[in-house]
């Protein structure tokens, strides 16, 4: 489970991390909280009792850029970098290097989960390529371009799995367990725990599903127990 720290201060992130520490493999900082406490902010977070970071940006510059942000990160505690796959597209940066093994791992956005069909055709995708093509199509760019996988919602995780394997990496958003309630939802693509894990997805990101209930961990368990039952039915 990929817990989304989209909180507005270091506080209620510290008082997250404590709680969710123990049931929570990848803590995801976003651009809210990275923007507000700086990256000093991830060691922090280590130190509160993750295990791995997430540091979730969304890249999206040429590729010389999006190179040299990346360098700068592997000065950080961070393991994955995200990027816009149309930030990848010049290519592999080459034979991996000592130094790029000390780089975090790249996952490429393909399409954001807030979309829908609807968005991409006025986004001008009109009569080209369904949704699901598209993400396929940018997950080739992520591959090729040395990412160690992709974000995509859990509604195309069964194409992405069977085109590229076992091996890469699917994190998939817009999780949403049946039993949660989320006000003012923004994710059109959704999908929950069990079935995105059950389709392939690595990792299941959820926010506001476990820090908006009642009990943030006894809702985390619960999740768990969703991610336990799709790895015992997940298709071969």
């Amino acid at each position: 489970m990929c817990f989304a720290l989209d909180v507005p201060g270091v506080e209620e992130a510290r008082r997250l991390v404590e709680l969710l520490a123990p049931h929570v493999g990848l803590f995801k900082v976003g651009l809210e909280l990275f923007v507000k406490e700086g990256p000093s902010l991830l060691s922090s977070i280590h130190g509160w009792g993750a295990e791995r970071i997430f540091l979730d940006l969304k890249f999206h510059d040429i590729p010389r850029t999006v190179r040299r942000a990346r360098r700068s990160a592997g000065h950080l505690p961070v393991d994955f970098l995200s990027v816009h796959c149309e930030s990848l597209l010049e290519g592999p940066e080459g034979p991996k290097t000592s130094d790029q093994d000390a780089l975090p791992s790249l996952l490429g956005i393909t399409i954001l989960t807030s979309l829908s069909e609807e968005d991409l055709r006025r986004l001008g995708y009109a009569g080209h390529s369904s949704l699901t093509d598209i993400v396929l199509m940018r997950a080739e760019i992520a591959k090729k371009a040395g990412c160690a996988g992709v974000v995509c919602s859990g509604r195309e995780v069964e194409a992405v799995r069977g085109r590229f394997g076992p091996d890469f990496i699917i994190l998939t958003p817009g999780v949403r367990p049946a039993w949660s309630v989320v006000s003012r939802d923004d994710q059109a693509r959704i999908l929950t725990p069990y079935d995105a894990i059950r389709s392939g997805s690595d990792f299941v990101v959820l926010g506001r599903p476990i820090s908006q209930a009642e009990d943030p961990e006894e809702a985390a368990r619960k999740v768990l127990d969703e991610i336990r039952e799709g790895l015992k039915d997940r298709k071969p």
